[in-house]
């Protein structure tokens, strides 16, 4: 009977759940209607303003984990955290909370990862850098590519540590971010 994931140290939960990049696939498009969908019946009763797909899975061509990163966005006067209480108690999983801003996951079970696997970020409009940094990548393939590269050598040597991999990616997403909300100011305001 193995222990639950809330019972397990963040070392024994990135042996069962490790960094693995693959190719890219169309699938996680359909995935991501799918959830999408999901979420706006789910939430109907919810200020939800925007709800998005984020991440590497949204960046055309380019190895990813194979999970796929949505981002809803709830108006500034709405309460978030009753949001967060909708979303956990449909099949979610909160894995942190800080202020204004709530991630959760699906998919993730003591046995591994099932077939289809979700990270959400719940946040106030506005909060979406992610949007830019997407758009961007999937405008200029070169600058994808070269994301592509650093995450692939980042997974060999950080396969086993989820956080030191996100960690050594953070200065070439700031940069290409900035450049981004620079190139097109005021999209997603």
């Amino acid at each position: 009977m193995g222990k639950e994931l809330s019972e397990m140290p963040l070392e024994e939960l990135w042996e069962l759940f490790p960094v693995f990049l693959v190719p890219h696939n169309d699938k996680w498009n359909i995935f991501y209607d799918e959830m999408e969908s999901f979420l706006k019946i789910t939430l109907s009763q919810c200020q939800v303003e925007r709800i998005s797909h984020i991440g590497s899975t949204a960046i055309s061509g380019i190895w990813a984990k194979d999970i796929v990163d949505v981002l809803i966005e709830v108006s500034k006067d709405s309460d978030i955290e009753n949001t967060a209480k909708v979303i956990e108690k449909n099949g979610f999983i909160r894995m942190s909370t800080e202020t204004g801003r709530i991630s959760f996951n699906r998919g993730y079970t003591k046995d591994g990862f099932v077939d289809k696997v979700f990270h959400v970020h719940l946040r106030y409009t506005g909060d979406n850098d992610e949007l830019y940094f997407r758009d961007y990548l999937n405008e200029h393939t070169q600058i994808a590519k070269e994301y592509e590269k650093m995450k692939l050598k980042l997974w060999k040597m950080f396969g086993h540590n989820r956080d030191a991999y996100t960690d050594a990616k953070t200065e070439f997403v700031k940069k290409w971010t900035s450049e981004a909300k620079n190139v097109y100011t005021g999209r997603y305001q």
